[in-house]
C-alpha cells in the first residue's frame, strides 16, 4: 500500500514537472490522442461492430462466419498456408544465414540485396512473376515445355510466392545472430572432444533459437495477414485477408468481415503469446554480439561448392522472377506475342499518371510526418517519465502486429462519421473517408512502429548526461529534442525515412479499403491491371514503381553519407 502510494506521489510530481515545460506537456498530449485514436479507436470499434448485430450485442455474426459454407476452411486454408510458409522461408532462411555466417563463400553482396527486395518491391511482385513463368501463358510451361493445362494459381503457387517474398525476412534476422556468436564458445567445445554435429546442436542452435522463434512469428504473422499474394494467385484457395475484403467491401457484411478481423487478429496475438511463453520458459545464453575474434570459415570444397550451388541457384530464381517484371512491360501480350513495344509505357504516361503522381505525394509527405513524429515518441519513451508511457510504446508497436487489412477496416468503420465536441453540435473531425488525409494517416501508422523501435534503439546506447546537460543550462525539451537529441539518432532518423518511403509506396493491404474515385495509388491500380488480364500494363507501373523507391533509397544513402552517417 505504501508503495502504491509513493508510486503515485512520484508519478505526479512527474506530472507537474511536466506542466512547467508547456510544450513537453503538449506534444505528450498530442501523441496520447493521436496513438490512441488511430491505433485504439478502429480496433475497438471493429471488435463492437462484430459483436453488433441490428444494433444489439450479439454472437451472430461470428456464428455466421463460423456458419457460412466455406468460412472454416478459410480459416483452416490461412492456419495451413502461415505453419508450411512460415517453416519453408525459416528453414531457407537459415540455410542462407547460416552458409554465409560460417562458411568462406563469395557473395554475401548479393545475398543482402535479395533481402532488401521485398522491402522496395511491391508484395504481389513475385506473385506477378510466377504468373509470367508458371502460368497458362507461361514462358516455361506454355513457352518452353508445352504445357498448357499447367495451373500456377491456388495453394501451390501461393505457397511459391510467399516463401520466395517472405524468406529474405528470415534471412535478415538471422544473419546478424549467428555472425554475433562469440566463435571461442564453439571452440571450447570442440577442445573438449565434441563433433562438429554436436557442437552445432548443443552450442550453436540453442544460440538461436530466440531468432528463429522470432523469424518464425513473423514471417507466419505476414502470411496469414498478406493480401495482395492470395488475391493475385491464390485461384480458389481464399484466406481470411481476402475474405475480409470481401465481405467488407464487396458484399457490405461488415458484420461478418469483423468477425472475421477478429478470427485472423487473435491467430497473430496466439501465435505471439505461444512464442514468448515458449522462449521465456527456457534459459538461453545471452548472444552479446561482441565477438573475440574473427571466426574460422569451412573451407571444405567438399562442403562449400554443392552449398555454394545450391545458394546462387535459389538466389538466381529470385532474382529471374523479379527481372521478368520489365521484361514483361517491354513486350507487347506476354505468352503470345513477344514482339518489343513501349506501348504499355505510352500508355501510362498519356492516361494513368495519376496513381504514380499521387502515390509519391502522399508516400513524401507521410514519410516526413512518420520520421519525426517516430523520433518524438521514442524520444519521450526513452527519456522521459509521465503516464501514459508504457500505453504509447505498447499500442505503437502493437500496431506491428495488426494485419493491415483490420486496420483498413477499421479505418472505414472509424472515420465515415462525423466526431463532435461533447455535447455540442461543433464538428470536430469531419468524415475522413475517401480523402488523402486517412490515406496519409496509414502510411504513417503502418511505418511508425518500426521508426520507433528504431529511434528507441539509437536513444538507448547514448549516455544521457549530453541532454540533461543542456537541460540544466537552460535548454527547454524542445531545444534539447532538436538541437542535442536528433544529431546523435540521425542515423536511426534517416533509416526511418527510407523504411517509411519505401513501406508506404508499396502499402497494399490497409489503402485497398481506402482508396476512393479521386484518390486511386499505384499498387490498388496494379492489382485491377492483373485481375483484367492487363499483365504489360500492371509490369510497367510495378517497373516504374520499384525504379521510384530504389532511386529514393540510393539518394537517401548517398545523402546521408555526405553528412557522415554510417550506413
Amino acid at each position: 500500500m505504501n508503495n502504491l502510494k509513493l508510486k503515485i506521489d512520484q508519478e505526479l510530481k512527474h506530472m507537474k514537472k511536466l506542466t512547467n515545460d508547456p510544450t513537453l506537456f503538449l506534444t505528450i498530449i498530442f501523441s496520447l490522442v493521436v496513438v490512441s485514436f488511430f491505433v485504439l479507436v478502429p480496433l475497438y470499434n471493429v471488435l463492437k461492430e462484430s459483436f453488433t448485430f441490428k444494433e444489439t450485442f450479439s454472437f451472430e455474426n461470428y456464428k455466421n462466419a463460423f456458419g457460412r459454407s466455406g468460412n472454416v476452411a478459410i480459416i483452416l486454408n490461412t492456419l495451413k498456408l502461415g505453419f508450411i510458409t512460415a517453416t519453408l522461408s525459416l528453414i531457407i532462411g537459415f540455410f542462407f544465414a547460416y552458409s554465409t555466417s560460417y562458411m568462406k563463400i563469395k557473395g554475401k553482396k548479393i545475398f543482402d540485396f535479395i533481402a532488401m527486395l521485398p522491402i522496395i518491391s511491391p508484395p504481389f511482385v513475385v506473385a506477378l512473376s510466377a504468373i509470367l513463368l508458371f502460368g497458362r501463358q507461361g514462358l516455361i510451361t506454355r513457352g518452353l515445355l508445352g504445357i498448357t493445362d499447367f495451373e500456377i494459381y491456388g495453394f501451390h503457387g501461393l505457397v511459391l510466392v510467399q516463401v520466395l517474398s517472405f524468406f529474405p525476412i528470415a534471412y535478415l534476422m538471422l544473419v546478424g545472430l549467428l555472425q554475433g556468436i562469440d566463435p571461442s564458445v564453439e571452440e571450447a567445445s570442440r577442445d573438449l572432444g565434441a563433433s562438429k554435429l554436436k557442437v552445432f546442436t548443443s552450442v550453436t542452435f540453442p544460440l538461436v533459437i530466440p531468432g528463429i522463434a522470432n523469424a518464425f512469428l513473423l514471417v507466419f504473422i505476414q502470411s496469414i495477414a498478406d493480401f495482395a499474394n492470395p488475391v493475385v494467385i491464390g485461384g480458389n484457395f481464399t484466406t481470411i485477408a481476402v475474405k475480409i475484403y470481401q465481405e467488407g467491401i464487396g458484399n457490405f457484411q461488415l458484420g461478418i468481415a469483423t468477425a472475421l478481423a477478429m478470427i485472423l487478429l487473435s491467430m497473430s496475438i496466439s501465435m505471439f503469446v505461444v512464442q514468448r511463453f515458449y522462449i521465456n520458459k527456457k534459459s538461453y545464453i545471452t548472444v552479446t554480439g561482441k565477438v573475440s575474434r574473427a571466426r574460422d570459415l569451412v573451407k571444405d570444397k567438399i562442403v562449400t561448392i554443392p552449398v555454394f550451388i545450391t545458394l546462387i541457384s535459389l538466389t538466381m530464381f529470385v532474382i529471374l522472377m523479379y527481372i521478368l517484371i520489365p521484361i514483361g512491360s517491354f513486350v507487347k501480350l506476354w505468352g503470345i506475342n513477344y514482339t518489343p513495344t513501349l506501348d504499355h509505357y505510352k500508355y501510362i504516361f498519356d492516361y494513368g499518371m495519376d496513381p504514380i503522381i499521387q502515390t509519391t505525394v502522399l508516400a513524401v509527405i507521410a514519410t516526413i510526418i512518420t520520421s519525426i513524429f517516430s523520433m518524438i515518441l521514442a524520444f519521450l519513451i526513452v527519456r522521459k517519465k509521465f503516464i501514459g508511457k508504457t500505453f504509447i510504446e505498447f499500442t505503437t508497436i502493437m500496431a506491428l502486429a495488426i494485419p493491415g487489412t483490420i486496420i483498413g477496416l477499421g479505418y472505414v468503420i472509424s472515420y465515415n462519421i462525423t466526431y463532435k465536441i461533447p455535447f455540442t453540435d461543433i464538428t470536430l473531425i469531419p468524415p475522413l473517408t475517401g480523402t488523402a488525409l486517412i490515406i496519409v494517416i496509414a502510411f504513417i501508422i503502418r511505418s511508425l512502429p518500426v521508426g520507433v523501435r528504431s529511434g528507441m534503439s539509437s536513444l538507448q546506447q547514448i549516455d544521457p548526461s549530453i541532454e540533461e546537460a543542456a537541460s540544466i543550462l537552460g535548454a527547454s525539451s524542445s531545444k534539447v529534442f532538436s538541437s542535442v537529441t536528433i544529431p546523435m539518432i540521425k542515423e536511426a532518423f534517416f533509416s526511418g525515412l527510407i523504411y517509411s518511403f519505401a513501406r508506404s509506396m508499396t502499402l497494399v493491404s490497409t489503402i485497398i479499403f481506402l482508396i476512393s474515385a479521386k484518390w486511386k495509388l499505384l499498387t490498388p491500380t496494379v492489382m485491377d491491371n492483373i485481375d483484367t488480364g492487363r499483365i504489360g500494363i500492371a509490369s510497367a507501373y510495378c517497373t516504374i514503381l520499384i525504379i521510384i523507391v530504389t532511386t529514393v533509397m540510393i539518394t537517401m544513402k548517398i545523402f546521408i553519407s555526405k553528412i557522415g552517417v554510417k550506413k
